[in-house]
């Protein structure tokens, strides 16, 4: 018999551990998880072509439904005359401060009122004991008006600059030196204000999840807190692959194939329907933990860490990563401190102040930084009010 046609009847019946190792990475990467992952939006099966514009349009329409009910709302809604959220008490546990300026695209979405909306019902929902004081800072600088915030007044504390100060930062400087000097004024006016324990610092579109304030409290909670300059609630879902330079995911990554493929391999011996020969050999066992880890990255990250929300105590801290600033956690006095570094910096393109705070985190001695996952808020700001926008905004 030929040397091929010899290997081919040893290797390639169903006995064989290579036969069933190829049938079954055929079967899952090639029919399963397509099947199953087409319509994920952060799946690497996701088909953007059929679906991309759909679901963003059904986003958008989402939204602006949400921000007209928020409009109504706020609009109808009786000026509180006691327990009053405008009345910030001094040394609160955490002070959540919201950062908005005035949209020219996308205003009828009303991305401050949702938010507004959610952090006033999660903060009555924390009963007489209320488990944060709420801050709106208005940094509009323009000639026109913040609607949003204006409405807000009866409702919420409300701090801008004066006329004098709105002058002085409307000069020369470039879009993102302004953003820069807009959270700096927010940090210090919080403070100075309520003097809090704890800062959380919420742009204008974070809209907070149900579960906002139980996993604040549970991350204030934990010892890295008291040494950490701040901790960041959010990152962009299509960036929390594994296949990324954050060295602590490659290690995830592989744990999560081998936890994988050691309670499968030790599965067999009681529960084997399709009759596998695999063992607990070491070659099994590397092959287990490749298919684990691409079927995890291939499935996406995203939708597996979506499962820690089960419990606050799931939430998983890791070193902070270096996009974006929606929602950031201040435990302490750190608020003072960052808004001291980002003073000493001038942010241009390619250095906003979320890429000035990272790389002092990491080059200042005796400094941290950390992100918790999954996100503590959802982004809803599909216009921004700083750079230029597209005519009709994609999730992708």
């Amino acid at each position: 018999m030929p040397r091929w046609k010899s290997f081919f009847s040893q290797h390639l019946r169903w006995s064989s551990p290579v036969t069933q190792a190829l049938t079954l990475s055929v079967v899952t990467f090639c029919v399963i998880l397509p099947l199953c992952c087409h319509r994920l939006l952060y799946s690497y099966y996701f088909i953007k072509s059929m679906y991309l514009d759909s679901m963003s349009e059904d986003v958008l329409q989402e939204s602006l439904k949400r921000g007209q009910d928020a409009l109504r709302f706020w609009q109808s809604a009786p000026t509180p005359t006691s327990s009053r959220l405008s009345d910030v008490s001094q040394r609160p546990e955490l002070l959540v401060t919201v950062v908005t300026a005035r949209r020219n695209e996308g205003w009828d979405f009303h991305y401050l009122l949702q938010v507004m909306l959610q952090l006033s019902r999660l903060v009555r929902s924390c009963g007489e004991q209320r488990c944060a004081e709420v801050l709106l800072c208005d940094v509009e600088s323009g000639p026109q008006e913040n609607q949003d915030a204006k409405l807000l007044e009866a409702h919420f504390k409300v701090i801008r600059r004066s006329p004098q100060e709105q002058q002085k930062n409307w000069g020369q400087v470039n879009t993102f030196e302004r953003e820069k000097r807009d959270y700096v004024f927010c940090l210090r006016k919080g403070w100075e204000l309520a003097k809090p324990r704890n800062m959380v610092v919420l742009e204008d579109d974070a809209l907070p999840r149900l579960d906002f304030f139980t996993v604040v409290k549970d991350l204030l909670s934990r010892r890295f807190a008291l040494q950490t300059l701040y901790i960041k609630l959010y990152h962009p879902e299509r960036l929390q692959r594994y296949w990324n330079p954050e060295p602590y995911r490659i290690l995830e990554w592989v744990g999560l194939g081998l936890v994988g493929a050691t309670a499968l391999l030790l599965t067999f011996p009681y529960w084997n329907p399709c009759s596998f020969s695999f063992t607990l050999s070491p070659s099994h066992l590397l092959f287990f933990t490749l298919y684990f880890m691409a079927a995890a990255e291939l499935l996406g990250r995203h939708y597996l860490l979506e499962l820690r929300r089960v419990s606050p105590q799931l939430y998983t801290v890791s070193p902070a990563t270096e996009c974006c600033t929606p929602a950031m956690l201040f435990p302490g006095n750190a608020s003072l401190k960052v808004a001291d570094y980002l003073d000493g910096s001038f942010c241009v393109k390619g250095n906003a102040k979320d890429m000035v705070i990272y790389h002092m985190a990491r080059t200042i001695p005796g400094e941290r930084s950390h992100s918790v996952e999954p996100n503590l808020i959802k982004h809803i700001g599909a216009y921004s009010s700083v750079r230029s926008n597209p005519s009709r905004p994609k999730l992708l």
